[in-house]
């Protein structure tokens, strides 16, 4: 017990330095992720425009679907019906470990269909893959200028290529559209994924596009030149979106964000295949962050070397090293460097450090400091939110406690509550950014009941949440891919009529 005591006192003795560092990491963090204030005002009133094409470029379309003969002929059909020239764009669909008749609803629809069977890789990146291998093979990479990616619930507005090749046109290599929701208001559920698309587009695509940086892919609804894939497709973890954001940043390449572009998809309605989806995310956000995370982080201090680059391309090309290059070279490196930067914030799981470094700090420590010193007059209701400081105010309650067993689960109490507290009255925050994007978006947003909105706004908040614990699951659980479900039998044409 003598040893059990001095353990805890000499860990409690520590206390005041380890809050210390544990503050000095708060405000690190904070100032790392600082600059998305600015993304967030700047997405409010801009984004990048791009003037009409001058040339209409010929574009491969490639679809991953698995059972999807529920929405695979409705997303052809969207396509199909594009005001763009139909020579100019070839639709390949990958029928992956299909049990139904998905591969004969896309042939009958003018699809060029490849069959795969492998049960042991399942992601949709070796199912693209595998597309990608054929499509060399049998027409060469080279054959089409760019590639979109869909996933076979999606459904495409009728300028939807015409927007993306003005964006392509204009010099862009890799490009991603605005994310609508076909069945938005279907349940509470469907509702917070529709509200993150819509605030991905108004805080990271809007301002880092126009601002000439890289925003980050998600999933579906892009377009890539056919550089990125002339070696073939090699993002095949459990989210290829980030892989591929994280590789293409940490080789030079913007990537760009066309508003006008607009394409819808289908969001989960059950709460098992969305903490399923949620949890395959979280993981596959922590190999990126494993993986790339390095090589982004060596190029925030050593870029690509661009003004040695364009110095020996200059000398081969014979040509002189003017003020103006080195100008741009010094530019370019600067965006290359701080678009390292901002791509490395996004795949770094803060949410886990935070909850590690208060475990530690918060909890374990400051209940040692508590067994060792007692507690002196200390409110239950600590902390610095909105909520704590309502509830000291009207409801306080003060704790003294002498030192020894009693404090240390006291003080243990205190610092969860606190937390709790702490989360619950950001759950209430939160809430305002669902007004916001109600308000902001409101014509690109389904026409629906009032009370809807409310119920919406109100369950908004479970989005960041159950990303947040699903983060910290997937720390310790083994994930592996599993298709979701698509039912919805909404073409384009019902949703033009709901959005007159």
């Amino acid at each position: 017990m003598e040893v059990i005591d001095s353990i805890l006192k000499a860990i409690g003795n520590s206390y005041l330095q380890s809050k210390n560092i544990y503050d000095t990491i708060g405000l690190i963090l904070s100032i790392i992720v600082a600059h998305k204030a600015v993304y967030l005002i700047i997405g409010m009133f801009f984004t990048r425009k791009f003037k009409p094409a001058k040339n209409k470029h010929k574009y491969g379309i490639c679809i991953a679907a698995r059972n999807e003969r529920n929405v695979i002929g409705n997303l052809i059909d969207s396509i199909n019906k594009q005001n763009y020239p139909k020579d100019l764009y070839t639709i390949f669909v990958v029928a992956d470990n299909c049990t139904d008749d998905t591969a004969d609803i896309a042939r009958s629809k003018g699809a060029i269909v490849y069959e795969r069977f492998d049960n042991d890789h399942k992601t949709k990146g070796f199912a693209l893959q595998f597309l990608f291998n054929n499509i060399k093979k049998d027409y060469g990479i080279d054959s089409f200028e760019g590639y979109f990616i869909f996933d076979a619930d999606n459904l495409l507005k009728s300028n939807y290529i015409e927007k993306m090749n003005d964006a392509f046109d204009s010099g862009s290599k890799i490009i991603t559209s605005f994310r609508n929701t076909k069945n938005f208001d279907e349940n509470w559920i469907a509702s917070t994924y529709a509200l993150h698309w819509i605030r991905s587009a108004r805080t990271n695509h809007r301002a880092r596009s126009l601002l000439r940086l890289a925003t980050n892919i998600q999933g579906t609804g892009f377009l890539f030149s056919n550089e990125i894939v002339k070696d073939g497709w090699k993002y095949t973890s459990l989210t290829e979106d980030r892989a591929l954001t994280a590789d293409a940043v940490a080789q030079g390449y913007q990537i760009t964000y066309q508003d006008e572009a607009e394409f819808y998809d289908e969001q989960p309605v059950s709460l098992k295949v969305a903490l399923r989806q949620r949890l395959r995310w979280s993981k596959g956000h922590l190999q990126a962050f494993v993986e790339s995370g390095p090589y982004l982080f060596i190029n925030i201090f050593f870029g690509k070397l661009f003004l040695k680059t364009n110095w020996n391309k200059q000398k081969k090309e014979k040509k002189n090293v003017t003020c103006k290059n080195v100008i741009l070279g010094i530019v370019e490196s600067i965006r290359h460097r701080f678009a390292s930067f901002d791509t490395l914030v996004q795949l770094t799981p803060v949410s886990l450090i935070n909850l590690i470094r208060w475990l530690i700090v918060c909890v374990f420590i400051y209940s040692c400091y508590t067994y060792s010193n007692g507690i002196v007059n200390v409110s239950l209701f600590s902390g610095g939110s909105f909520l704590t400081k309502f509830l000291r105010n009207y409801a306080n309650v003060n704790i003294n406690i002498i030192p020894g067993f009693k404090a240390l689960w006291m003080g243990m109490l205190i610092a969860i509550l606190a937390r709790i507290l702490y989360r619950i009255g950001a759950y209430f925050t939160n809430m305002l950014t669902a007004i916001y994007l109600f308000i902001i978006d409101n014509d690109r947003i389904k026409k629906m009941d009032f009370m809807d909105k409310v119920l919406f706004v109100l369950t908004w908040p479970t989005f960041d949440m159950i990303g947040r614990y699903t983060t910290y699951i997937a720390v310790f659980k083994k994930v592996t891919w599993k298709p979701i479900p698509h039912e919805s039998k909404v073409t384009i044409d019902d949703l033009n009529e709901v959005h007159k």
